[in-house]
C-alpha cells in the first residue's frame, strides 16, 4: 500500500491526493486504509518514510560500493541527478513543501538530506586525502553541490520547459568539476 501511496502522491501531489484515490489504486477499501494508518497525515508520513527508506538504501549501497572516490561520486551523481525520474523528484519536491507544515515529514526529509550530505562529504574527503580531488572546503563544496542539484531539480520539474536534462546534467558536472579540481570529462 505504501508503494501505491507514493505513486499516487507523486502523480497528484500531497494537496490533491485523497485517501479514496490511494485505496482505489491499491485495490482496498478506505476503511482498511484507515485501519492501518488512522489518519491521512499518518498515511502520507508513512508513505514518504517508505520512499525515504528506499533512498537511504540507495545511499547505503553507494557508501559500501567498491571503487575509488571518483567512481562512487559518479554513481551518486547519476542517482541524484536533477534529470532523474520525474515521479521521484515530484514526490520529494512536494514532500519538502509539505515538510514546512508537518513535523513528521520535516524530520524524515531532514534525516535523508543529512545522510546524503554525509555520504557526499565522505566521498569528497576521501578523494581529497587520496589525491583524487583538490578541495579546500569539502563541507562547503558538499552544500553547494547538493543545493545546485536540488535547485535544478525544482526548476526542471516545476518548470519542465525551462531546462533540458542535458543542460542540467552539464551544469552539475561543471560545478562538481570546479569544486573538486577535476575535469568534466572525469565525471
Amino acid at each position: 500500500m505504501l508503494k501505491t501511496a507514493c505513486e499516487v502522491i507523486a502523480a497528484q501531489g500531497f494537496g490533491h491526493t485523497r485517501t479514496l484515490d490511494i485505496a482505489r489504486a491499491a485495490g482496498v477499501s478506505q476503511a482498511l486504509l484507515f485501519y492501518h494508518f488512522e489518519t491521512k497525515e499518518g498515511l502520507f508520513a508513512q508513505a514518504f518514510g517508505y520512499a525515504a527508506r528506499l533512498h537511504l538504501g540507495t545511499l547505503e549501497d553507494i557508501e559500501q560500493a567498491d571503487g575509488s572516490p571518483l567512481e562512487r561520486l559518479r554513481i551518486l551523481l547519476r542517482r541524484c541527478s536533477p534529470a532523474a525520474g520525474a515521479d521521484g523528484w515530484r514526490l520529494w519536491i512536494d514532500a519538502w513543501a509539505e515538510a514546512m507544515r508537518s513535523s513528521e515529514l520535516e524530520e524524515i526529509s531532514r534525516r535523508i538530506d543529512a545522510r546524503g550530505r554525509a555520504l557526499l562529504l565522505d566521498i569528497i574527503r576521501e578523494g581529497t586525502t587520496t589525491g583524487c580531488f583538490t578541495c579546500a572546503d569539502p563541507e562547503g563544496a558538499t552544500w553547494r553541490i547538493l543545493a545546485l542539484i536540488d535547485g535544478l531539480a525544482i526548476q526542471m520539474h516545476v518548470h519542465p520547459k525551462s531546462l533540458t536534462k542535458r543542460r542540467a546534467n552539464a551544469l552539475v558536472r561543471e560545478a562538481v568539476a570546479q569544486e573538486l579540481g577535476i575535469t568534466t570529462e572525469d565525471l
